[in-house]
């Protein structure tokens, strides 16, 4: 019970900032105070609205929000979002387009587990929909999951996509965002060596830490400087009284939005400052862009905190899966029993998490994989988001990727369709 007090600590502290928000813009708000001229009353007002929506996200999952799409014919579609396989610690999604015949293209699209919801490719999601049949990978909440259900931890998030990969079956098309991008490779090596049968057709991998030694980043240098003793005394933390798992160890999403805010604190304090003046002013919205952004970004959710720190032991600090040494429940990985799965790497000449050359390292550690099924592509001038749902995706990385699924089809489907 020794980190319990610390989380409810942080809990109580977010649970007050958004009581006093709502205090503030609900006592600024009586009509008695529009007879005074003071501008501090409106500042009020302001602060309170910004603060309350603020801090109130920081513990709700948000919501895809993907109502609908226009068909080829110009009608509309509505998308249902319906659970293929659910397990404890996270289900497989199916956005479901009604009235429309299954699609050649069958991506399984497998969402970080890395601070924030699988929402976060709300974007990615929508742009593929018109043109595949679209999986996602939709991770729960470490504080939501009872003690009972036991551990999570990279093998096991490893074999959970190896499950996936066998419901969807051999002709789904792969592809992994960021985090999740070495064990990705991972389940596709497990999958070559105990069922081949199993493998998917492509394997897309977007942005990960493949080889987190090809490319220093802010990210590898902390893995580098920080012991494992120092980080599960830093981090973890146990789950209060006020969740279904209490007690769980985690790495608290709301200790992590703080790391994600300071390495950009200056920003982040303007961006705010901004919006409680347009909030004054009247220019605010509820989906303006400001909100659409934070509305996500501020969403976090704890992780497992084995998962968290066997991420950073065996991935980060002894790059098992760079080394072609990864374990999982006991039996090597082989990544050179992938010989038959085309793989693709994608890059951003900007990315300051995944660096160039971290990802595209994967292509060398397929020895058995012929040469004809590997493609690499480096955007110029994209960051890391940008590289799955920035402009640089809609624009460029998105038609490529189509490209590359169809030209690993059978049989091969319709061109793709470009984004507007």
């Amino acid at each position: 019970m020794k980190y319990m007090a610390t989380y409810d600590w942080m809990e109580s502290f977010r649970n007050t900032v958004e009581w006093a928000g709502a205090s503030a813009r609900a006592m600024a708000s009586y009509p008695a105070f529009a007879l005074s001229p003071n501008p501090m009353i409106p500042m009020m007002a302001a602060w309170g609205e910004v603060a309350e929506r603020s801090f109130s996200r920081m513990v709700a999952k948000p919501d895809w929000g993907i109502r609908s799409i226009v068909g080829p014919k110009g009608q509309d579609h509505l998308v249902d979002v319906v659970t293929e396989v659910e397990k404890p610690f996270g289900n497989l999604i199916h956005f479901a387009v009604r009235r429309r015949a299954p699609m050649a293209r069958k991506i399984l699209l497998v969402a970080p587990m890395s601070g924030h919801y699988a929402t976060l490719l709300r974007s990615t999601v929508s742009s593929l929909l018109p043109d595949a049949e679209v999986y996602v990978t939709d991770w729960h909440n470490a504080r939501d999951i009872p003690v009972s259900e036991g551990k999570f931890d990279i093998e096991d998030y490893t074999l959970y996509l190896v499950e996936f990969m066998r419901h969807l079956g051999p002709e789904t098309h792969v592809i992994a965002i960021c985090q999740p991008a070495p064990l990705t490779l991972a389940a596709t090596a497990y999958l070559a060596g105990e069922d081949p049968d199993a493998q998917p057709r492509s394997l897309t991998l977007i942005g990960g830490p493949i080889d987190p030694d090809a490319a220093a980043t802010d990210v590898t240098d902390f893995g580098r400087r920080v012991t494992m003793g120092q980080l599960e005394q830093l981090a973890i933390q146990r789950v209060g009284f006020k969740y279904k798992g209490a007690g769980r160890l985690v790495y608290p999403g709301l200790l992590q939005l703080a790391g994600f805010m300071s390495m950009n604190a200056e920003r982040h304090s303007k961006a705010f400052q901004d919006q409680i003046m347009r909030v004054v002013n009247g220019e605010a919205a509820d989906h303006d862009q400001h909100n659409r952004f934070y509305d996500e970004y501020l969403a976090v959710m704890d992780m497992t905190a084995e998962f968290y720190l066997s991420t950073v032991e065996r991935i980060f600090k002894n790059r098992e899966i760079a080394q072609n040494a990864f374990m999982v429940a006991g039996k090597h990985v082989d990544l050179g029993a992938i010989s038959r799965v085309a793989v693709m790497t994608v890059e951003g000449e900007k990315d300051d998490i995944s660096a160039p050359g971290q990802c595209v390292a994967a292509l060398d550690m397929l020895k058995n994989l012929p040469d004809d099924k590997k493609t690499s592509h480096l955007e110029p001038d994209a960051g890391h988001y940008g590289i799955f749902a920035g402009k640089s995706w809609r624009l460029n990385i998105r038609p490529l990727v189509l490209g590359f699924i169809d030209a690993h089809s059978e049989p091969r489907v319709k061109p793709i369709r470009l984004a507007t």
